[in-house]
């Protein structure tokens, strides 16, 4: 019968969107648009920078997937991440129904709800481990044809077709601005600092704008590229260590899950304990709870290593 009363409910939803004519993309960008952060006063920002609050929780997590989703130019996908997350909560939500669990309601729910935003966290090191790579080939070709014409704008100019994207692009809006708006070097090299955040190309970015006053520091670029390469190998001496939480969740995860089912064929008592008494919801609202805290935890520490100033 509830089964009956879900899909009634998931029919009046979907007609309730073709009639209004609304799409979920729009919806839950109209529902992003009331949370948008009030406008603060100069007084706010002022202590905000003095003592900045670290983000904790959901909207940590939120925060990173967009900054992610924005690394990757791919900012105007948050809203469609949205979408699914919002239908995973629903997912969520009716499989805690079902299972006539009221405790696993908010625990599925949120936790269905964050699975979209968990997989553009984790997908994204493997998106830093291939922009690491193409910067530390970028850079150390550019810098050799650097130290030889004391050129940049030469310099990138003999190597960009050797690039590839995200790289390319944005050598190729330096050479862009540089060639056709403005003859202002610096401030090309400036304008394209922000467009990838990774430290070590950050620093080679001020590096090289200092060259434009003083060709004598070019003999800095060296040493700062050939810590991509120093980064490169401690990262491929430590992705064992990194991704064995990820191996220790999975396993935990499946021997957590499959005791259900296991439970069921060695004694139906405890099973019907397990799924039908209060206690025994209780049990698996807890566990579900701690397999998704868990699978934050694995996440957030197996991120790619990173060179920090």
């Amino acid at each position: 019968m509830q089964v009956i009363i879900w899909v009634a409910f998931l029919g009046l939803l979907t007609g309730s969107f073709i009639l209004l004519g609304l799409s979920p993309y729009k919806f839950a960008e109209e529902i992003l648009c009331l949370y948008k952060p009030k406008k603060k006063s100069l007084a706010e920002k002022i202590n905000e920078v003095k003592k900045p609050k670290e983000m904790k929780g959901i909207k940590k997590i939120l925060y990173d997937a967009r900054q992610v989703l924005i690394l990757m130019g791919k900012k105007d996908e948050f809203g469609v991440v949205c979408v699914i997350a919002l239908f995973a909560f629903v997912i969520g939500v009716v499989i805690a129904i079902l299972l006539d669990n009221v405790y696993l309601v908010p625990v599925l729910g949120i936790g269905f709800a964050m699975l979209p935003f968990w997989y553009v966290i984790f997908t994204s090191n493997f998106y830093k481990k291939q922009v690491n790579a193409e910067l530390e080939t970028a850079l150390s070709i550019i810098t050799t044809s650097y130290l030889r014409n004391e050129s940049i704008i030469t310099a990138v100019d003999e190597n960009i077709d050797y690039l590839n994207p995200p790289v390319a692009d944005v050598f190729g809006c330096f050479l862009a601005e540089s060639k056709l708006i403005s003859v202002n070097i610096k401030q090309a090299l400036q304008s394209i600092k922000p467009k990838i955040n990774n430290s070590v190309y950050q620093e080679w970015i001020d590096a090289m704008i200092s060259c434009q006053e003083d060709k004598s520091l070019k003999t800095t670029l060296t040493p700062i590229v050939s810590k991509l390469s120093d980064l490169r190998i401690v990262s491929a001496d430590l992705d064992y260590l990194l991704y064995e939480p990820v191996k220790e969740y999975i396993t935990m995860a499946l021997l957590l899950i499959g005791n259900i089912p296991l439970i069921w064929f060695l004694n139906k008592e405890w099973y019907q304990t397990l799924m039908y008494t209060q206690f025994g919801k209780i049990i698996l609202a807890i566990s579900a709870s701690v397999l998704f805290v868990s699978m934050a935890a694995v996440i957030r520490h197996t991120r790619p290593i990173e060179y920090k100033r």
